[in-house]
């Protein structure tokens, strides 16, 4: 199947003809499948399917070498590593003795300096050394005595020096041990003995059960963590927030269908199945999570267990957030975009295609799948003088390659970025040929009263190069196309009207008049249209 383009909410074409109107797009407007993995149909193969991730901006990597730091769990391994030194007794599988456990929990603060020391506190700081072993900042070794015992590692120094590489690696090696951890969940019908008590063939059903739980645990949790980097990447500032049930809808409806009573009680038991596992991504700072209120699932009167309300039904804010609020943080965007990378997805990065000049910035955003057109456009024009990368972008804009219609498209875009400050520029170009007719439009919107109106011929090239460009940026999409076609100003007389456009020397005449014969809900015009294709494709 081929993938869905990723643009800006914003129509880059909205000041051409026949543009379309601006519409805001959410996470539910898209299918995991056509952001992910598209599926593709049964004849083709799903290895060539389009993948698409939508491109994030992500904070300097020294912050989020601090933000990693930071993160309590991470903070009270480092300090257990340096605490370890110059060597600390252990049992055979790298744990502390009894008798330095409690010395542990005081040294990470957990624990008053003296005093009975809490068995929850022990055991939190038992977690950070556990984490310290496992990301080897702690290291086994045999003693002069003969007994095991643990050591910093070499790895320690740059981590607590603060270099970001070695802290960022660090981390995202900490919330892989982490994630896996989460989805660990014991089937319902697990029985504690059954290893000892029940014969072969039992133990092996209980195996098999317990793998698919963890498998369909895993597959749960990593397409919540796609759908929270969608939504951030798509986000305005301070609105990244996304409740709970929210989230768990968006994982269970399918696209374009409202919840039905089944759905809802599925979407239920998402949220209550996502609960633990976003409560642990949490205690790495990969989110930040609010669980769902424990007293929603009090027992009532008669001691049936309470059932959540319709999590899709509306509420105010402090409702809503007792049935769960999640929010990626930086840090945790940062490590959902490096494990997609490991799996060989392509997770673009805003401004990736904005280190060029105009002509590398419009072409290189004109050909990616995947891109926001207007986020680039912002990186691009920070720190230039406004008018000359107004005339620069113009220039850029040229050409009859079979790409630039939507050079000139994502021209205009970045023209109304720039305002006023580009009016001369625009001025210049009036009787281009090629930029004239959207000079004109650009001008009108921007309320000039005073442009003469063009010649007929540039009003059809310019209606061609419009239309193209809405083709090569929708891709065919039939819904869109037939409304732009709707706003296409044939008069009652069609075989006229297409009787000039056919003639318009441009490469996409024959395309533009085929997908107007095809997709016009008005049988004679799409007759006309699909006559004057013909001969467009003649005169070739």
């Amino acid at each position: 199947m081929a993938g869905r383009r990723r643009k800006n909410t914003d129509n880059p074409s909205a000041t051409g003809p026949g543009a379309l109107p601006a519409e805001s797009l959410l996470p539910a407007d898209f299918d995991l499948a056509d952001l992910y993995g598209a599926h593709g149909s049964e004849e083709e193969d799903q290895e060539d399917a389009a993948v698409l991730v939508p491109p994030v901006r992500l904070l300097p990597e020294a912050e989020l070498a601090a933000a990693a730091l930071a993160v309590p769990l991470v903070q009270r391994a480092v300090r257990l590593a340096r605490w370890s030194a110059p060597q600390r007794p252990v049992d055979e599988l790298g744990d502390l003795l009894d008798a330095d456990r409690e010395e542990a929990a005081r040294h990470l603060g957990l624990a008053p300096a003296e005093g009975e020391v809490a068995e929850e506190d022990v055991l939190e700081a038992m977690r950070a050394w556990s984490l310290a072993s496992d990301l080897e900042l702690v290291l086994l070794a045999t003693g002069e005595d003969g007994r095991r015992v643990a050591a910093p590692s070499d790895e320690l120094a740059p981590i607590e020096a603060g270099d970001p590489e070695s802290v960022l690696e660090l981390w995202l090696t900490a919330a892989d041990v982490v994630a896996e951890l989460a989805v660990e969940i014991e089937p319902l019908d697990a029985e504690p003995d059954a290893g000892e008590d029940a014969d072969e063939a039992r133990a092996e059903e209980l195996l098999a059960q317990y793998e698919e739980v963890q498998e369909e645990a895993a597959e749960l949790l990593d397409e919540a963590l796609q759908v929270l980097y969608e939504a951030t990447a798509f986000a305005e500032p301070g609105q990244e927030t996304m409740p709970l049930g929210v989230l768990a809808a968006l994982l269970v409806v399918p696209d374009g269908e409202e919840p039905d009573e089944d759905m809802l009680g599925d979407i239920t038991d998402v949220m209550v199945a996502l609960d633990p596992m976003l409560a642990d991504l949490a205690e790495i700072g990969l989110l930040d999570y609010q669980p769902i209120d424990p007293e929603l699932f009090d027992e009532d009167e008669d001691g049936e267990g309470a059932e959540l309300p319709d999590p899709s039904a509306p509420l105010d804010d402090e409702e809503a957030a007792r049935f769960g609020l999640v929010r990626l943080t930086p840090l945790g965007q940062y490590g959902i975009r490096q494990w997609l990378l490991e799996e060989g997805y392509d997770a673009p990065l805003v401004g990736e295609l904005a280190q060029g000049d105009a002509a590398a910035l419009l072409q290189g955003v004109a050909e990616a799948a995947n891109v926001l057109p207007e986020q680039e456009i912002r990186v691009w024009l920070e720190g230039r003088e406004p008018l000359a990368a107004a005339r620069e972008l113009l220039d850029a804009a040229r050409g009859a390659d079979r790409i630039a219609p939507l050079r000139r498209m994502l021209c205009q875009l970045a023209l109304s970025e720039l305002g006023e400050p580009a009016e001369p520029a625009v001025r210049e170009v009036l009787e281009d040929p090629e930029l004239g007719g959207g000079a004109r439009a650009w001008l009108v919107s921007q309320g000039r009263t005073d442009i003469q109106a063009p010649e007929r011929q540039m009003v059809l090239w310019t209606m061609v190069d419009t239309f193209a460009a809405q083709l090569l940026d929708n891709e065919g999409d039939a819904e869109l196309l037939r409304e732009l076609i709707g706003g296409l100003p044939v008069t009652d007389n069609p075989a006229s009207f297409f009787g000039e456009l056919w003639r318009v020397d441009h490469p996409y005449t024959a395309d533009v008049l085929e997908a107007v014969g095809e997709l016009h809900l008005d049988r004679q015009v799409a007759k006309e249209a699909r006559k004057a294709a013909f001969k467009a494709r003649s005169k070739k």
